[in-house]
């Protein structure tokens, strides 16, 4: 029997040319383009998150591309779920598979795994709160190294937000969180994928985050937010948080300028692309960058 087609990983920030790339590459290879984007899930968002065009959509097979209501909530985990046998399916048909997407999480779980930890309870975690607060960090960190040295030692100094994470899993399993973290499999077996990121200077990056906004105003995207409002979802649920929510809203609702608005969401749709940026600089420093 033939090996299965290598599955190519396509990943980067927002604006940075991920679709065009894949594309392009899909047309060389025939390849069925996969998503691996938290926010593109989602039906409601095709305006905000820069969805591939229903052009695109007709030329190459898209798959895991607006799947999903606003009103849900897909965890790494869910998407993990769904798109595994899609993978299968494409390998058994011999098809190559292409996901592009901004989401480091995915890639992760694709290719060195997550770990499956318990949801730690609210009131565990704000009882780890308070001890934090109560001692100080010194004192604080010097009490997680008897449950998790590893994470004692491996945290930043001043991440406040992970050292009581960390203890806040120990405290709550009787496992420590490293322990946790290294019991982990990728969903991709070594040598099965190849992956590379798409990394333009700063600067190009920014300009196109800038100008991806104002696209999409004239595209919709006051419509696409007024739609939602309307819906009256819980702000907490991911699809309500995506870039450009937020800062919309706040115009259609009377509280600023069309102009301001639009200049906070390319302040924000910047933002998140920094820090993309360093998330996949650290964790994917040994993928071939493209321009």
């Amino acid at each position: 029997m033939s090996r299965p087609p290598l599955i190519e990983l396509i990943a980067g920030p927002t604006a940075s040319g991920k679709s065009a790339l894949a594309m392009a590459r899909a047309r060389e290879t025939g390849a069925v383009i996969i998503n691996a984007d938290s926010q593109q899930l989602y039906a409601d968002l095709r305006v905000l998150t820069a969805r591939p065009s229903v052009e695109d959509e007709a030329e190459i097979e898209h798959r895991l591309y607006g799947v999903a209501d606003a009103a849900e909530a897909w965890s790494v985990g869910r998407w993990s779920r769904a798109v595994m046998p899609i993978l299968a399916e494409l390998a058994e048909a011999g098809r190559p598979a292409l996901l592009v997407g901004g989401t480091g999480l995915y890639f992760m779980a694709l290719t060195k795994g997550l770990a499956d930890i318990p949801d730690v309870p609210n009131e565990v975690r704000d009882a780890v709160e308070q001890g934090f607060n109560a001692e100080g960090e010194v004192v604080f960190r010097d009490r997680l190294s008897a449950f998790d040295p590893q994470a004692a030692q491996r945290i930043e100094t001043g991440d406040r937000q992970r050292l009581i994470r960390a203890m806040s899993v120990a405290e709550h399993t009787g496992r420590a969180l490293s322990d946790w973290s290294a019991d982990t499999t990728p969903l991709l077996s070594p040598g099965s994928w190849t992956g590379s990121i798409v990394e333009p200077d700063r600067a190009t990056l920014y300009d196109r985050c800038d100008r991806r906004v104002e696209s999409m105003i004239s595209d919709g995207a006051l419509d696409e937010v007024r739609a939602l409002i309307r819906r009256n979802l819980d702000s907490a649920l991911p699809a309500m948080k995506a870039v450009g929510v937020r800062e919309l809203s706040a115009h259609l609702e009377g509280t600023t300028t069309l102009d301001q608005a639009i200049a906070a969401t390319q302040k924000a749709t910047r933002n998140y692309a920094k820090r993309q940026l360093t998330w996949f600089r650290h964790q994917t420093a040994d993928w071939p960058r493209a321009r």
